[in-house]
């Protein structure tokens, strides 16, 4: 198969592109000319300069990859921004961008025979924070983030395109190269664990290679027009992380510190105050404390396990050991 890879560059994009060349694959990474290619290095991997700024530079970027008449087969949507200065670069970013990216591809004749949107658990909205029950693909989106709010608008452009789509929406993604899930492996280290808010709060990760198969199984065997959530079928509590944690990076006593909802919301907006007067959009921030607020983060992947043999094969305490392994072997620990 002929496989583009959109937003390549990106801690995903890198597993997507890798996992595509194990099975044997024809790849096609997509960056932007600021992408670093650091973990794009294999040989086999044909290059395409995007530019969404500019609607026919892009136009002429995919016209040129491919010869006339001939198009990609599968397309993996991987371009996103989970941190911005305003809701409107999100808007721009996550949707607007891809906009421009399907109207080029109909304009030079290289709509796919599926294309796959990794969107997030964040279009949703809050789940049930009572009972608990899991997040299910039927659940009526409410997202109360900016970033979320730009994701589902996403979604939503992509069901009215014509395009033949498939959408994942995944929950925390983790592994190596990982920049985020990094910096609470970094805390763990030193022995401080910092976690938000007093009730009971249940999260769900996927490992970043169980990702990426499920990815191409559900090209190769699912229907377009689906939404699948994906994430490992159990979850855990931010303490049940913590000793993961602490065992796979040997620190026998961790700290473990909570922090009220009100205090967090004051420094998130402090935070994203000073990101705004720096003009560098900053990790925590208001739209990151509704995030970090959510006490149900559980997911019901049986649509997933249905539809295209979804079963990941990393838990959590494995993923977690070979990220750790890998930032050691980095130097990042």
């Amino acid at each position: 198969m002929r496989i583009f890879v959109v937003g390549a560059g990106g801690f995903a994009g890198g597993f997507l592109v890798e996992e595509a060349l194990r099975r044997g694959h024809e790849v096609w990474a997509g960056v932007r000319e600021s992408t670093s290619r650091r973990y794009l290095t294999d040989k086999r991997i044909r290059f395409v300069t995007l530019d969404f700024d500019h609607p026919e530079s892009l136009t002429a970027a995919l016209s040129e990859a491919l010869p006339e008449g001939e198009r990609w087969d599968w397309i993996v949507y991987n371009l996103g921004a989970t941190k911005c200065l305003s809701f409107s670069d999100f808007s721009k970013i996550n949707c607007d961008y891809l906009r421009a990216f399907t109207t080029a591809l109909e304009a030079s004749g290289k709509v796919p025979d599926k294309l796959l949107y990794m969107s997030s658990l964040s279009s949703v909205g809050p789940g049930d924070e009572k009972g608990y029950s899991p997040f299910t693909e039927e659940m009526i989106p409410h997202p109360n983030t900016r970033y979320g709010a730009s994701k589902l608008k996403a979604e939503m452009h992509l069901a009215m395109s014509g395009i033949p789509h498939i959408i994942f929406r995944a929950t925390g993604i983790y592994g190596p190269r990982d920049k985020d899930y990094f910096l609470m492996f970094k805390s763990i280290e030193k022995g401080v664990d910092f976690s938000v808010g007093f009730r009971k709060q249940m999260l769900s990760f996927i490992y970043v290679e169980d990702l990426a198969r499920a990815v191409y199984d559900a090209l190769e065997k699912a229907p377009v027009g689906e939404t699948y959530n994906v994430a490992e079928p159990r979850t855990y509590t931010q303490k049940e992380f913590r000793e993961i944690a602490s065992s796979e990076l040997g620190r026998r006593h961790v700290l473990g510190v909570r922090v009220p909802l009100w205090g967090l919301k004051i420094v998130s907006a402090v935070a994203e105050k000073w990101g705004v007067a720096r003009m560098q959009p900053s990790t925590l921030n208001r739209d990151k404390y509704n995030i970090m607020k959510q006490r149900n983060w559980a997911v019901d992947v049986r649509k997933a396990r249905e539809g295209f043999g979804f079963s990941p094969r990393v838990d959590l305490r494995e993923g977690v050991r070979k990220a750790v392994d890998w930032y050691k072997k980095e130097g990042w620990l």
